[in-house]
């Protein structure tokens, strides 16, 4: 579910890989909870339990993934490196 949000972040939001990689991330647990972690508005967080959802807050972070990314550029590459595990984008 991550790597999903990440990608939208990238291709719709056209944000920088850093940028879709340091946001915060949700995913649906096994019960149907909304687990999110820190970082979402005070505003996001009332608006989904106005829809009905049960949130989990503040779940540890390395439960909601990790990863590299590399976009392509005008004249290059621009990577990304999740701080929730250790890496880092390499391009050659």
């Amino acid at each position: 579910q991550g790597h999903v949000q990440m990608m939208v972040r990238v291709i719709i939001h056209n944000q920088n890989p850093q940028a879709a990689s340091d946001a915060p991330r949700w995913h649906l647990t096994e019960s149907g909870d909304l687990a999110l972690e820190s970082g979402f508005s005070d505003a996001t967080l009332a608006s989904l339990s106005a829809r009905g959802h049960t949130l989990k807050l503040h779940e540890p972070e390395h439960l909601f993934g990790g990863a590299q990314l590399i976009a392509r550029i005008e004249n290059g590459y621009c990577g990304g490196s999740d701080h929730r595990k250790e890496g880092l984008a390499a391009g050659f």
